[in-house]
């Protein structure tokens, strides 16, 4: 009895370390993106280069995101969520921090590519961890706020960009990459590997086998594979294809100062934690798929109307209410793990949304091409398309919502967790 009751008081110590270790594993994973976005404006003037080479900065992450899916996913999947997340909190979180010391745009190019190979694992990861550790009645509120930190880590950029840059310029701020330390050092301690993983790799008759990326193009899986990175890749085209250029557009078109804008993004990104909360909430009671179409429509309908304020009090009402909508990210992180068993989840899940990333790379390098001929107004419109496009495909893809047959080890975990 003893031993029952211990064991069940340490998956619950577990899960409730994996809910605060990844909120802030993917918190410093927004730290690291945003800090090129806020710092763009004077990264540009600075080294006197053009809008579509600062967004050539942006999309060298991206691509380093989206080849990096593949390798970390087949990691986590073959030895272990623990260790190969607290080398990619580590890579990200070091290669950041060496920005500071750079002096060209082509150095910044290469380590933003660097980075991005180390980013690339921490949602795929840590969404797995969370379908692993959390009953399916809570894992949409769960993920939601896990990935709800990506908001803060953007809005604390935004913060430490307002006191930074004034006083010591853009390449101190990178230094602030290397706070990700913390977070690979607390999942090192507190968090124990997956039990589920620990329980299949043990299943597998062959001890010595090893998981391929071509089982989740098996026939029972490639439609999934398929049309969850096309939802992926939609949605995060417009995300990043505004999100890029916002803080431009806040200083060039409607005349902020870089503190003013620095402000009003921290703003924006509270309404975006409220909304990944909420919507966490709207997934676990109406179904993880319907609160995706309401994200992206929402999204679709909300970003024109926000870029096309004028007055900064509009501007500083409307955010909030546009970002408000952008909660995708955190539903599809309780949603598209679900679409894969345990074997190849981290793989799955990781290669959807990561290779979305990808592609989604070049939307800040075109979106630069377009703002310099037609304006950043334009550019940041064409976005709302994209997320339009997203919520119809998601009528495509199964309408899961942790009905399916689970694992045996995630039936003893809903069993002892129900409650």
């Amino acid at each position: 009895m003893t031993n029952s009751s211990s064991t069940t008081t340490g998956k619950k110590n577990t899960k409730w370390h994996v809910l605060f270790g990844g909120f802030f594993g993917y918190m410093f994973d927004a730290v690291d993106i945003l800090l090129l976005a806020v710092s763009m404006p004077v990264i540009i003037a600075d080294l006197g280069i053009s809008k579509a080479d600062g967004g050539l900065l942006a999309t060298s992450t991206m691509v380093g995101i989206g080849l990096s899916s593949i390798v970390v996913g087949w990691c986590a999947d073959n030895y272990g969520r623990r260790k190969t997340l607290f080398w990619s909190l580590m890579l990200f979180s070091i290669l950041t921090a060496a920005i500071a010391f750079t002096s060209t745009w082509f150095e910044i190019l290469v380590l933003r590519f660097l980075a991005g190979l180390g980013l690339g694992g921490v949602w795929s990861i840590i969404v797995a961890y969370i379908s692993e550790t959390w009953p399916a009645k809570q894992r949409g509120r769960a993920a939601s706020f896990v990935l709800s930190s990506f908001p803060v880590g953007a809005g604390l950029a935004a913060f430490l960009s307002y006191l930074i840059i004034p006083s010591y310029g853009w390449r101190a701020l990178f230094l602030c990459g290397a706070g990700a330390i913390i977070a690979a050092v607390y999942f090192l301690i507190f968090v124990p590997e997956s039990e589920t993983w620990k329980k299949e790799k043990e299943s597998r008759k062959n001890k010595s086998e090893r998981v391929s990326i071509s089982e989740i193009f098996s026939p029972e899986l490639a439609r999934n594979t398929v049309l969850a990175t096309i939802v992926a890749s939609f949605g995060l085209i417009g995300y990043w294809g505004c999100t890029t250029w916002l803080p431009l557009f806040l200083t060039q078109d409607r005349g902020l100062s870089l503190e003013n804008m620095s402000l009003f993004f921290v703003v924006l990104n509270v309404g975006m934690f409220v909304g990944y909360n909420v919507f966490g909430v709207v997934a676990d009671k109406v179904g993880r798929r319907t609160a995706l179409i309401w994200s992206f429509i929402g999204t679709a309908i909300t970003l024109p109307i926000y870029v096309s304020m004028t007055g900064e009090m509009a501007l500083l009402i409307m955010g909030p209410v546009y970002a408000f909508f952008t909660a995708f990210v955190g539903l599809m992180g309780s949603y598209f793990p679900e679409l894969f068993p345990t074997r190849v989840r981290t793989i799955g899940a990781g290669f959807c949304f990561n290779i979305g990333r990808g592609v989604s790379a070049f939307a800040p390098f075109a979106m630069g091409f377009i703002a310099q001929s037609y304006g950043l107004v334009t550019g940041i419109m064409i976005c709302a398309v994209f997320f339009c496009l997203a919520g119809f495909m998601m009528f495509a893809l199964p309408n899961i919502d942790g009905k399916k047959q689970p694992t045996a080890a995630q039936s003893n975990l809903e069993a002892q967790e129900g409650n």
